[in-house]
């Protein structure tokens, strides 16, 4: 199974906490990242080794000026 990080972080941007979770596929890390979301973090990201696979928001795209 795929190892899998899983972060929090606070409004600022800064990490809250992580942990390591073993998961079959990135869907279930997707899941288990919301699951276990605590109401004081404002964004989370799910890792596998060095790739972002997801977060919470989604980054804004820019926009032309």
């Amino acid at each position: 199974m795929p190892a899998y990080e899983i972060c929090y972080l606070d409004r600022d941007g800064a990490l809250t906490y992580k942990f390591s979770a073993n998961c079959a596929e990135d869907k279930h890390a997707k899941v288990l990242a919301h699951a276990m979301k605590l109401p004081a973090c404002k964004q989370l990201e799910v890792w596998t080794g060095e790739k972002l696979i997801y977060q919470r928001p989604q980054p804004q795209e820019a926009v032309p000026v």
